[in-house]
């Protein structure tokens, strides 16, 4: 359940974001900005980690994702000025996530993260 994972996580690092389209809620995303919140990796940079992206499946396939990534950076760029990385893991078997994200200007390095709990994941990276 959705609800259960925005909450599932209560910490001072982290941000809990509900993604709207007019007054309806259509997704949520979680801002980490605890040092190696993706992959336990440190960038080199002032990073932060995208975890648990959501997009309501009624509302997927119709170019939200790519424009709530967009407001995500926007958002992020407006309250978090110091930031300049957004750093995010996947799935290797969710190629329509991998798909959303490159369209979204992410960038995917070559490196798979093998500590995942759900399996191996393509480390990705933004510009903010």
């Amino acid at each position: 359940m959705p609800s259960a994972l925005l909450a599932a996580e209560n910490d001072a690092a982290s941000e809990a974001m509900a993604l709207f389209l007019g007054p309806q809620v259509v997704g949520f995303y979680r801002l980490d900005f605890g040092p190696g919140a993706v992959a336990g990796r440190d960038f080199g940079r002032p990073s932060v980690g995208l975890r648990a992206f959501f997009l309501g499946a009624a509302w997927q396939g119709k170019g939200l994702g790519t424009l709530a990534l967009h407001a995500v950076l926007s958002d992020l760029r407006r309250r978090h000025p110091a930031s300049e990385l957004l750093a995010l893991s996947v799935n290797l078997r969710n190629a329509a996530a991998r798909h959303l994200y490159l369209k979204a200007g992410f960038v995917d390095h070559g490196e798979v993260y093998l500590g995942g709990a759900a399996g191996p994941q393509y480390v990705m990276l933004r510009e903010i």
